[in-house]
């Protein structure tokens, strides 16, 4: 069984109760904001009307628009790996090492599809979140290790998140055409050539004694 793993999105600095409330209203009208336009069209004086505090507040919470947009996408990181960590299967404990694999990776391509504009309007400042990267590698690895899987699991756990990036994924679905089950449908071969022997016909982990 796959070893419990820790959030790894960076953790929040500590703040008063209600500096919290005040972020969390802040993340909650940029939200709605979204859903109710797109997020090219969110600007820092929207958010502070909707939340109803000058745009200074806004500011002085996050810094820029790109700040608030990774703390936007930092939240839903971390929603999106308690599901991993806790959450039914297959994506969280309970089903096979492979089934749990595969589920990783056609929800993480999702995930990234869905939050797109917000990867692109957050740029370096989200794009350099290692933490977020970590947790990714570590659950990859920590799956092949189940699996027996042969050679530097290091090297191929971030081989199998590579084509999950969302520069990756536009290319292959823009310019080059791909549909999104024909993407994911590479991906899961991708995992299964690299699985290889460790895999049993029935899916499971072969019996290497």
């Amino acid at each position: 069984m796959s070893k419990p793993l820790p959030l790894l999105t960076g953790a929040p600095p500590a703040e008063r109760a209600d500096a919290a409330r005040n972020r969390e209203a802040l993340l909650q009208a940029a939200t709605e904001l979204i859903e109710g336009c797109s997020v090219a069209g969110i600007t820092m004086d929207a958010v502070a009307a909707r939340a109803g505090v000058g745009k200074g507040t806004v500011f002085r919470r996050f810094g820029s628009r790109e700040g608030l947009m990774a703390s936007l996408l930092d939240h839903r990181e971390r929603v999106w790996q308690a599901g991993v960590i806790s959450g039914p299967p297959p994506l969280g404990p309970g089903a096979p090492a492979l089934d749990r694999l595969l589920a990783f990776g056609a929800s993480r391509m999702r995930l990234h599809l869905e939050q797109a504009a917000l990867i692109e309007a957050a740029g370096r400042t989200w794009g350099e979140n290692h933490a977020v990267l970590g947790f990714a590698t570590l659950h990859v690895r920590l799956l092949l290790t189940e699996l027996g899987t042969p050679g530097d699991l290091d090297y191929l756990a971030g081989a199998l998140i590579a084509p999950l990036n969302i520069s990756v994924l536009r290319q292959q679905m823009g310019p080059s055409g791909m549909s999104e089950a024909r993407v994911l449908a590479g991906w899961e071969s991708l995992v299964r050539r690299v699985v290889g022997p460790a895999i049993s016909p029935g899916g499971a982990a072969a019996d290497r004694r």
